[in-house]
């Protein structure tokens, strides 16, 4: 009996241990489950290079300087004729047009904006006679269609007031004879009043970031920091913020010495920042970069390129926190592996065209050292970053050199790489 009750005792602890180490392991799976990317902080992100891969396909943005939305063109040339349409820039819903425009008078380097319906209606001027748009490559509306976002200065050239806009009136003939078999002309209805452009609008010495609605409204400076130069942006998906690159002006005019002095032309290159549409701005780092930075789908990150790194920072949270990932031991490898590979086919190429050649086969053979990136003519910074997935950064390195003259400009060994994510597992609860 005795011993029948011990062995009750011990099989009634066995259980008891089993259940207490099956429960602490399901506690430690459940901590290990890796998260989302999104709801990971940049800081906690493993990556995975793999270079060469194919382009990724992204939707194409870019527009030429002879986009026209016809009916906004027909405007303008009917009465508008001492303005200059340079373009227009068709919201995403399809439902409003930006117009891009100057008087005659104006420099060409300083634009204006008009807001039109999609059928050629003015519905307002968004841009003052004192200030004067810059940069009219990277006005970008937001996704939702309900912003609209530029950069502005003050006006350099007068206050030249913007033309007027409705038609002269058609008057008839006081002088012809009436015919009393002519049926009557119907009386001319006088076209709607132009729209008159706002006043009151903060303008600075140096470009801010301007945003105003789609019915070309509530238009207001997202930054005011003057002596600062923003001249890239980009929209969050979620359409809630802003990723831009600002430079200083003595920076700007710096940068503009120094290509002048090869004969290039100036690729600014800035300090990356957060501008929310209530203008709160938080600068992300001091590194300067040429690159436009690339948002998440998510809109929770955001990411940009300097020289052979990628840095990766939390666009919101309470803490929000930046990664650095380091690729330059990687593309020297790759380019290693990439310029091999070119001189195999260039060799076989040489070997068909000659009958008596024989082909040389190099080997890849593992390398102890590092390749010297002079001998690599395939190993270049990043210049173009894409995030395509929420775990899929792709990034662009090439050769650019941008002259004056757009005959000039050299672009070589345009190569396409990629960054698998994957969240780090958190630790073991204790």
């Amino acid at each position: 009996m005795r011993f029948q009750r011990i062995l009750a005792y011990l099989m009634l602890g066995s259980l008891t241990l089993a259940w207490a180490c099956g429960g602490r392991n399901a506690t430690q799976s459940n901590t290990e489950t890796p998260q989302t990317i999104g709801g990971v902080p940049a800081v906690r992100l493993n990556y995975r290079y793999e270079p060469d891969v194919p382009a990724p396909t992204l939707e194409n943005t870019q527009r030429s300087d002879t986009d026209r939305n016809p009916a906004v063109q027909a405007d303008f040339d009917k009465a508008r004729s001492q303005e200059l349409l340079d373009r227009t820039i068709t919201s995403p819903d399809k439902k409003r047009v930006l117009a891009v425009y100057r008087n005659i008078s104006d420099l060409p380097s300083e634009i204006r904006l008009d807001m039109y319906s999609t059928e050629g209606k003015l519905l307002r001027k968004v841009t003052s006679d004192a200030m004067a748009g810059h940069f009219p490559d990277t006005i970008v509306w937001s996704d939702d269609s309900k912003s609209v976002a530029f950069v502005a200065a003050n006006r350099t050239v007068g206050l030249t007031p913007s033309m007027p806009v409705t038609p002269a009136p058609v008057v008839p003939d006081a002088n012809a004879a009436e015919d009393p078999n002519d049926t009557p002309l119907p009386t001319p209805t006088l076209a709607a009043p132009t729209p008159a452009p706002p006043v009151g609008i903060l303008t600075f010495k140096t470009e801010q970031i301007y945003i105003c609605d789609s019915e070309g409204g509530g238009i207001k400076a997202l930054t005011q920091n003057e002596g600062l130069i923003y001249f890239y942006f980009v929209w969050s998906p979620d359409s809630s913020m802003l990723a831009a690159l600002a430079a200083t002006a003595r920076e700007w005019r710096f940068q503009e010495i120094i290509s002048d002095g090869k004969g290039e032309s100036m690729v600014p290159q800035g300090r990356l920042r957060i501008v929310e549409k209530n203008g709160r701005e938080r600068r992300l780092d001091d590194n300067l970069t040429f690159v436009r930075p690339v948002w998440s789908p998510d809109s929770a990150k955001v990411a940009v390129p300097y020289d052979t790194q990628i840095r990766v920072y939390d666009a919101a949270g309470t803490n929000p926190t930046q990664a650095a990932v380091p690729l330059r031991n990687q593309l020297l490898i790759s380019s290693q592996a990439y310029d091999r590979d070119q001189q195999r086919k260039l060799q076989a190429a040489n070997s068909g065209n000659d009958a008596n050649a024989t082909p040389q086969a190099t080997p890849d053979e593992p390398s102890s050292t590092l390749p010297d990136e002079k001998l690599l003519v395939s190993y270049n910074p990043i210049v173009e970053l894409a995030w395509a997935a929420d775990d899929l950064i792709y990034l662009k390195t090439a050769y650019l050199r941008r002259m004056k003259s757009d005959a000039d400009s050299v672009t070589s060994f345009a190569r396409w790489h990629r960054l698998a994510l994957t969240p780090q597992p958190s630790g073991p609860a204790k």
